[in-house]
This record gives structure tokens, C-alpha cells and sequence, in this order.
């Protein structure tokens, strides 16, 4: 059951061997073609955030009508310090997401009203750790390490959302996420039909000041997943380079994968002999900075907000690459 729930809602790999059929099968076009499989990339990506984005900002609209505005902070007063952050590290660390597919969650935690500080810990953990790759990426480098990287990250996870949270930047979010409300009656006194509207029109006024982002970030995204040879990272990070662990980071974060895309990377990195604070800092980098995640957060954040999202995310992969680097 969790395998089925896993692969068909969250990966949704039937809309991925959709594709596979509609491109290769169907249209009868090469699978050895770097620009085909770019296009495969990018249809299968945009489809997915787009149906993502629909269905959870639905929903949220969907439970807001359920609560009036005084329930709803009283709920919310259950989530707020270190509980918060731990408890949305810890939903994204079980969500199979890549970065952009996060940010549709994300949006719809903070118009739903939940604090920044949780909703950050959320977008940090659930692109850059994933439950299910545990048996993966311990099949590959160890348990150890596996074990490792999962709580290491957990741990960044919750605390970027503190310091996010106690930087009292509410007001770098994009304005319009804030406006968007559910309808105003009494929610004893609207049927279904009224909330699932409600949340059509949350779905239709996010999708018209996002689309043309996820559109652009997804394609940078599709292009740099099939270009950028492995060769040439596995040369740079191969050698004893003090600067591993930064250029591990600077060569990451341009790239566009999930946790269990940028494995086998990490694998050959491995096997090259690449340090292992200079492979988890590579990974982290790769899931939670990508730039199609950045151009996207871009609509969403305001400058401010989005530089300090960048830093913190920057340092504190560094940080953990340097100490495993001098540990192991």
C-alpha cells in the first residue's frame, strides 16, 4: 500500500510513463536524444507541479471554510516554536517531492495561515530528504551514512525554520498569498459545492501569478538535468581539493533532480573516491537549491526573504559537508 501511494500520488510515475508512450511510442521519437529526453523532463515536471499545485491548494481552500478565522489561531497555537519546525521537517522528510513540487505545499501552508518558521522547516527537509531513499542510499554507501544524512538533515531543517521564524519576516511572503481567503459565510451554513469552489478559485488565482515561473524554472531545469555531464563534475570533486565541500555547493545548486535522481550521481562520486561531507553537501545542494526552485520561490518571496532562504541554505550545507569531512 505505501509503495502504491508512494509511486502513483506523490512520483506519480504513471504520468511519467505516460509521456514515455506519448513521446517515444506514439510519436516513435529517439530515447538517445538529449533534447527528446529534455522535453520528456519538462512535460512530465510541469505536469506534475501544475496537478500538485491544484489539488493541495484545493484542499487547503477546501478545510479554511471549515475554519473561522478565531478557530483557526487557536489551532495554530499548537504549532508554534520548535513543535512546529520538528513537525514540518518531519512531513517533509515523508513527502517524495523534488523542489519545485514543494513549493505548491508551501503555498498552500502559509495562505492556510500555519507560522513561516514551520512552513520553511517543510520547504527545507521535504526536497532535500525522503524517507524512502533510506534503504537506497544505504544499499549504495552504508547505513551509516544513509542514517546520517537523513538526521543531519532533519536537524538543518528545523533549525533554518527557527531562524527563519525568529526573523519575523511574515512580511517578505508575497503579498497575494496572504490575500488569498476562503469565502466569508458561516461555515455551518455552505454545502460542498460552495467549499470546492472556494477552492477553485484559490487554485485559479495562485496558477495565474505563478505559471509563467514554474514554466521557465522547469525548463532551465530540463535542460541542465540531461546537459551537464557526470565526467565533468566526478573530475572537479574527484581530487583532494580543499574546496571540495564549496564547489560541491557551487556546482549543485544549478543542477535539478530529486533525492533519488541525484543517487547514482553520488554513487560514481563515491566510488571516484569524493569525500563524504563532499557528497552530502553535493546532494543537499542539488534538491534544495536548484535553480528552477530559486526562479520559482522568486514569485513567492519577496527579495529579502529569498536572499536569506539562499544564505541560510548555503551555509548550512557547508557547515555539514566541512563536519563530516573532519569527523569521517
Amino acid at each position: 500500500m505505501f509503495s502504491w501511494i508512494n509511486n502513483c500520488l506523490f512520483k506519480m510515475l504513471w504520468l511519467d510513463h505516460f509521456f514515455n508512450w506519448f513521446l517515444y511510442d506514439f510519436l516513435n521519437l529517439s530515447k538517445v536524444n538529449r533534447w527528446i529526453n529534455s522535453l520528456h523532463f519538462f512535460l512530465f515536471d510541469v505536469s506534475k507541479i501544475f496537478i500538485l499545485m491544484s489539488v493541495l491548494i484545493c484542499l487547503m481552500g477546501i478545510i479554511q471554510s471549515y475554519l473561522p478565522p478565531e478557530k483557526t489561531k487557536t489551532i495554530l497555537k499548537h504549532f508554534n516554536g520548535i513543535v512546529g519546525n520538528i513537525l514540518g521537517a518531519c512531513l517533509g522528510g515523508i513527502t517524495p517531492f523534488c523542489s519545485c513540487s514543494s513549493i505548491p505545499i508551501f503555498i498552500g501552508f502559509t495562505a492556510g495561515g500555519l507560522p513561516l518558521g514551520t512552513t520553511f522547516s517543510f520547504l527545507f527537509a521535504s526536497p532535500m530528504i525522503d524517507i524512502a531513499s533510506l534503504i537506497l542510499l544505504a544499499s549504495f554507501m552504508g547505513m551509516k551514512i544513509s542514517v546520517s544524512y537523513i538526521i543531519v538533515g532533519l536537524i538543518f531543517s528545523v533549525i533554518a525554520g527557527l531562524i527563519i521564524k525568529n526573523l519575523n519576516m511574515e512580511d517578505q511572503v508575497a503579498d497575494y498569498i496572504y490575500d488569498i481567503h476562503p469565502i466569508d459565510k458561516k461555515s455551518g451554513h455552505i454545502n460542498f459545492q460552495e467549499r470546492f469552489l472556494s477552492g477553485i478559485k484559490q487554485v485559479k488565482e495562485i496558477i495565474t501569478r505563478v505559471w509563467i515561473y514554474i514554466l521557465i524554472g522547469v525548463g532551465i531545469g530540463a535542460i541542465i538535468h540531461d546537459w551537464i555531464p557526470t565526467y565533468w563534475i566526478q573530475n572537479i570533486l574527484g581530487n583532494k581539493n580543499p574546496l571540495s565541500v564549496i564547489l560541491a555547493v557551487l556546482i549543485g545548486a544549478p543542477m535539478y533532480s530529486d533525492v533519488f535522481g541525484v543517487i547514482p550521481i553520488a554513487t560514481a562520486l563515491f566510488s571516484k573516491g569524493v569525500p563524504i561531507g563532499t557528497l552530502i553537501s553535493f546532494m543537499m545542494s542539488v534538491t534544495m537549491l536548484s535553480l528552477p526552485e530559486l526562479i520559482m520561490l522568486k514569485k513567492v518571496l519577496k527579495n529579502k526573504l529569498l536572499f536569506t532562504f539562499i544564505f541560510i541554505g548555503i551555509i548550512g550545507i557547508i557547515l555539514i559537508g566541512l563536519g563530516f569531512n573532519f569527523i569521517l
